[in-house]
């Protein structure tokens, strides 16, 4: 490199370290090993179908056909050449080539293609006794219960490729586990389980007349996820090889503050994933969340627990349906938490869904269809066996058993690798959702504001956790806050900005975001007809806060409320940020925003740029190439500051 001033050779560095990294990277991706075939395109100077098959024939070529769609083009094929192998046949491709009757000589390559709308169980390589296997359709959908084909949880793919659990921990914070049932029995851990309604070790539920207090719950729960393999019971656990612990806490007349702070920091060394399948009441008017002994457990949790690579916590996002939001729940809009939602086997959404920018993704449950092989099959009390497990409350355990099965594949992984494995792996695959729309945000990323990045993948999560490297530090920065009063207009909207530079220049710098969250205090007439929307630097709006009918508050409102999006996933903070609050329904409404702060959440460096890339169409392989080019445009941008300063 020439002699120069050490700062600008230095940013010249950089420059090219970058660009050759982004070279490589897309080398990389058109350099995939290619599988040759004895398909061979060859167009003619003259395009006479009599010389082709002459030429052809010549050659030893087994057969030729016209092309339609060029006038001199044919396909040649050669049967003593294998139909697929890693190198092109020099041979055959010369000859042709070389005679001078042939304009062009193309050997094709052979690449994937499945067949779409069928599937037959028969065909994947998995092999269950268990009665109720072909009926877990959330496993594999074969277009059981008039499901959709192919829509599922792609846990064959894992399996296959021998994860299935084996050495993680599943804590079901419920109202306890029937842990004598024999299809849960040997998976079940007695050690790090606990009956905190009881104070003893023994969670078991406890029988009502009253079938809805019947405590079935944690046990159908549990089924989901350790359901023992080739028993001849039931069915099969998502992860089935994985152990099980039970932690009753729901069982008693009112909840407290410190059940749930013991519940969910039980054994953070023992366990790795805890499911939880309840929340505040979704009744479409409460806004309630986490105590402060809770919050405090779960930030410990997510710092110590699992030998400091955090606890992981499963959230079902709640079953109000479209008369409640799940941003108004502080568990299941938490940061620390993976918040999941469901869909139906056909791929709509199910009528009890909630929606709200903090969930992360979706799995499976009922919620329409009236058939009765169309729900969650699992184990229920007593030894038996249900069909009709349904509501978010099976759709967070089938996510927790899919995390174990990431967590067998690199046990290195900590709970915000967890997270980042989810937004790059699930999938939008043939969900549905009839009133919001797909959209992607400002780096590229796919989100739905009810099922989040889409449906789990279990597959593409153990292939890619494999070989995960750890993200980067994670940092905090206020953007910046408005606490001046400002009336919310009967109609129209109140508009407002915050212009940031995310903390640059300080060592909580946030570059790449992960969470945001927006601190707001509002009172209003009527709390359910506020309609919040927060729109980012890269144009991503995220809907804080849709109506909810039945609230009729006017009194409480959002006293500093943390609303959380994930919709900005990945994108850069630094700009100017939007916050539009106004009305929605009949009657004209008064309100008063108190407080916004502006809450950034994330990483100073590319999370993905040291990641390691096997399928170039995959979201890691956009957003890598993504930090690359946002990595050479900054190169180039403080290489020219640094020229310009210099003379």
């Amino acid at each position: 490199m020439p002699a120069g001033p050490p700062l600008l050779r230095g940013s010249l560095l950089l420059l090219l370290v970058v660009s050759v990294l982004l070279l490589l990277f897309l080398a990389g991706a058109s350099a995939r090993a290619a599988l040759y075939t004895n398909h061979f395109l060859v167009e003619l100077r003259d395009g006479e179908q009599a010389e082709a098959e002459r030429l052809a024939s010549e050659l030893g070529f087994g057969g030729v056909r016209k092309l339609p769609f060029l006038d001199t083009g044919y396909f040649f094929y050669h049967n003593g050449i294998a139909k697929g192998r890693r190198r092109r046949s020099l041979q055959h491709r010369l000859r042709l080539e070389k005679d001078s009757r042939v304009k062009k000589v193309v050997q094709q390559e052979g690449f994937s293609r499945r067949k779409r709308g069928y599937r037959d169980i028969n065909d994947i390589d998995i092999n269950m006794n268990d009665p109720l296997f072909t009926k877990q359709w959330y496993l594999i959908n074969t277009g059981q219960a008039d499901g959709t084909p192919g829509l599922d949880l792609n846990v064959a793919e894992a399996w296959e490729l021998g994860y299935t659990g084996k050495g993680v921990t599943i804590g079901i914070m419920d109202d306890g586990i029937d842990y004598l049932h024999p299809d849960l029995a040997s998976n079940y851990n007695a050690q790090a389980s606990y009956d905190f309604s009881s104070n003893d070790p023994y969670p078991y539920p406890r029988y009502t007349d009253d079938w809805f207090n019947r405590q079935v719950h944690g046990t159908r729960c549990a089924g989901e996820v350790s359901a023992a393999a080739n028993n001849n019971i039931c069915g099969v656990g998502v992860a089935y090889n994985s152990k099980v612990a039970g932690i009753r806490m729901l069982d008693q007349p009112f909840m407290t503050d410190i059940i749930e702070a013991s519940s969910i920091s039980h054994m953070p060394q023992v366990i790795d994933i805890y499911s939880a399948s309840w929340g505040p009441t979704d009744n479409g008017k409460t806004v309630d969340g986490p105590r402060e002994l809770t919050l405090q457990a779960m930030a410990d949790g997510v710092n110590k627990g699992r030998g400091g690579k955090g606890s992981i916590y499963v959230w079902a996002s709640g079953d109000g349906g479209s008369y409640d939001d799940c941003n108004c729940d502080g568990y299941a809009s938490s940061m620390w938490t993976i918040s999941i939602n469901s869909a139906i086997n056909d791929g709509r959404t199910a009528l009890y869904d909630e929606s709200c920018s903090s969930t992360l993704a979706s799995t499976f449950s009922n919620g329409r269809k009236r058939n009765p092989e169309a729900g969650v099959a699992t184990t229920d009390l007593y030894g038996n066996c249900t069909l009709r497990h349904s509501g978010t409350s099976a759709a967070a355990p089938e996510a927790a058993g899919v995390f174990a099965l990431a967590l067998e594949a690199n046990v290195d992984l900590t709970w915000r690798d967890m997270q980042h494995l989810t937004v790059l792996t699930s999938k939008r695959n043939q969900l549905h959702d009839e009133v919001h729309q797909w959209r992607r945000n400002g780096v590229g990323l796919e989100f739905n504001h009810l099922f989040g990045y889409g449906v789990l993948d279990a597959g593409a999560m153990v292939k890619m956790a494999k070989d995960w490297k750890t993200v980067p530090e994670r940092f905090h920065c206020v953007g910046g806050s408005i606490q001046e009063p400002e009336k919310i207009p009967s109609s129209g909207k109140l508009i407002l900005t915050l212009t940031t530079d995310a903390c640059e220049g300080k060592e909580n710098f946030v570059r790449y975001l992960e969470h945001v969250q927006a601190v707001i205090t509002v009172n209003s007439t009527r709390r359910g007809d506020l309609n919040i929307n927060m729109t980012s630097p890269m144009g991503t709006t995220s809907i804080l806060l849709s109506r909810r009918p039945r609230d009729d508050d006017s009194k409480v409102g959002f006293d500093k409320w943390p609303f959380m999006t994930t919709h900005t996933w990945g994108e850069d903070p630094r700009g100017t940020w939007a916050l539009e609050i106004g009305f929605v329904g009949s009657v004209p409404q008064r309100g008063m925003l108190k407080e916004w702060t502006l809450m950034l959440h994330g990483t100073q460096s590319a999370p993905y740029i040291d990641q390691i890339v096997k399928d170039y169409q995959s979201k890691l392989a956009m957003s890598k190439k993504e930090e690359l080019e946002e990595e050479l445009d900054e190169a180039v941008e403080r290489s020219l500051k640094s020229i310009l300063s210099k003379n």
